[in-house]
């Protein structure tokens, strides 16, 4: 199953590949170690995008006293910081980095109101770089419910990504593992939570998106 960010991508990849290929065979008969070399590079280029834009069916476990991860990937930050765009407070901030071959489909980390919505142009540094949350393209959305309150998350682009696809619209009633948007070719999502909040992973840890339970309500 694929995501349908991707579908026009892959159709696209698909044809070019296969042109690749059949040209490869008829015009490079008697060159059989060069038609091989294009035949297989055609081959893993459509591979690895199929492999990008992939969308698992998965079953949330929703639970109002849960936070679950919004993405696949490693647990690369968790620290105190202060979060300047929307609390202006003191916040406790979980990253999670995607790399090129974690699903990179995000989703709603718990049910509740969307309160706030907001697209960044900006810079594509790489995700692991300390300014790559403020200066990156990246997108700011609030969630509110009343367990958790109010609760920040945002997609960060990084060198590779170039497009951030974002579902919520301020208003909208959204629900835990539901799609939430999507960040072609990967990257990162910060997560801000309030502070003391109970956290169920660790630094360096890999975490499943839409099934994982990240955090806990105290």
């Amino acid at each position: 199953m694929f995501h349908k960010e991707g579908y026009q991508i892959i159709m696209t990849s698909f044809v070019i590949a296969a042109a690749i290929a059949l040209g490869a065979e008829y015009k490079l008969e008697d060159q059989y170690i060069l038609k091989m070399v294009l035949q297989l590079f055609a081959l893993i280029q459509l591979v690895l995008l199929l492999q990008f834009f992939r969308n698992p069916k998965r079953e949330t476990p929703i639970n109002e006293n849960h936070l679950i991860a919004p993405v696949d990937g490693k647990v690369v930050i968790i620290q105190e910081v202060f979060e300047k765009e929307y609390f202006k407070d003191q916040r406790l901030q979980v990253s999670i980095f995607m790399s090129p071959l974690n699903v990179h489909v995000t989703r709603y980390t718990m049910s509740g109101t969307v309160k706030f919505s907001k697209y960044h142009p900006g810079k594509y540094l790489v995700a692991w770089h300390p300014k790559s949350s403020e200066l990156n393209e990246r997108t700011t959305i609030v969630l509110e419910n009343e367990n958790f309150g109010e609760i920040l998350y945002r997609q960060i682009a990084g060198a590779v990504a170039r497009r951030i696809v974002n579902y919520a619209e301020v208003g909208d009633s959204v629900v835990q593992g539901e799609d939430a948007g999507f960040i072609k070719f990967g990257s990162r999502v910060d997560l801000f939570l309030p502070l003391g909040t109970p956290l169920d992973i660790a630094l360096n840890d890999i975490v499943k998106g839409g099934v994982q339970t990240i955090a806990h309500k105290a």
